[in-house]
């Protein structure tokens, strides 16, 4: 996506969206495969990059996301990950995962920064049904940026191998601690048996931020973990090497971010562009947001947008010229 003075803006002059196809082939075509449903703002770190958390709300009431829950279903949604803030200070996330799984959610996640995890609670998350949990670690020492570093949750990814039952991802992330601590990172999340992910952080517009020692501790992780899935693209690859990777983004529809208030947005960090209801949403906004050319992808660092865009890059989208 282009950035014009810092921000982000949408371009609808350029859209031409084709006629809708009725019944479950449209439904097929524009559904979510991803939705990210925040449960929690509040936070009990305060990362200095980080724009996703404050320190006073309450848990969003349980009766409401299951609501949303339900409606995120109707909406033909593939996976949701429980987010925040913190999702693990709301009172009621097993009960939470739970639902999702009796709704029928192909695959159940969260996102977590570790910090509250003990043997009861990953023993409630196990027979709560929970599937994935992501982490995602800055390097090895707390420093004055963060705090979510391997010498404070060394001990919480031990407990996590020794009861978790379901699928944990560990990320390494690039841009908050001295490169070659990613490394250190992602060496302890490998002795632990954990899938490994290499990341750079990115700035408040979701952008590639980063300095030449970083992308190159980058491009040597990169080059040492399994390919996946979101990798065929070789996305982060083209941004750290040309410093533009365009995609056609399909957010709004194939991914959806529903914040604490209910809001569908593009992603966590254009929050402030645009959004609508979840409660108001239908399979023609799918379509339309589908079809929306979105000016930041080409320096877009958010694999959940990109993974879940990817199957679709051969669709057209007005407005996108690569």
């Amino acid at each position: 996506m282009a950035k014009s003075n810092g921000s982000i803006s949408p371009n609808n002059s350029q859209r031409s969206v084709p006629e809708e196809t009725p019944g479950i082939f449209s439904r097929l075509r524009y559904s979510p495969f991803l939705a990210q449903l925040v449960i929690i703002r509040r936070c009990n770190l305060s990362c200095s990059y980080c724009s996703e958390y404050d320190k006073v709300s309450e848990p969003v009431p349980t009766e409401v996301l299951e609501e949303r829950l339900r409606k995120l279903k109707s909406l033909g949604t593939f996976g949701i990950s429980l987010t925040g803030g913190e999702p693990t200070l709301h009172p009621q996330l097993p009960d939470l995962i739970r639902r999702c799984r009796k709704l029928g959610f192909f695959r159940t996640g969260m996102i977590s920064n570790g910090f509250f995890l003990r043997p009861d609670l990953i023993k409630a998350l196990n027979e709560a049904g929970l599937q994935e949990m992501q982490i995602s670690i800055d390097g090895v020492q707390a420093n004055d940026t963060t705090q979510k570093v391997l010498a404070n949750l060394k001990k919480r990814l031990q407990l996590l191998r020794e009861y978790a039952r379901f699928r944990v991802i560990v990320s390494g992330v690039l841009g908050a601690c001295p490169p070659h601590e990613a490394e250190e990172v992602l060496s302890f999340a490998k002795q632990m048996g954990f899938v490994r992910r290499v990341l750079l952080l990115h700035d408040s517009n979701g952008q590639m931020k980063s300095s030449n020692g970083e992308v190159k501790t980058f491009e040597k992780i990169l080059g040492q973990l399994p390919k996946t899935f979101v990798d065929f693209s070789n996305y982060r690859r083209r941004l750290v090497r040309d410093g533009a990777a365009p995609f056609k983004c399909r957010a709004g529809s194939r991914y959806l971010y529903v914040d604490e208030d209910g809001k569908v947005n593009w992603c966590s960090q254009t929050r402030s562009v645009w959004s609508k209801s979840l409660m108001d949403y239908t399979r023609t906004d799918l379509r339309e947001q589908f079809y929306q050319y979105k000016p930041c992808h080409a320096t877009c660092t958010l694999g959940c947008a990109r993974s879940t865009s990817q199957l679709d890059n051969w669709r057209a989208q007005p407005g996108f010229n690569s």
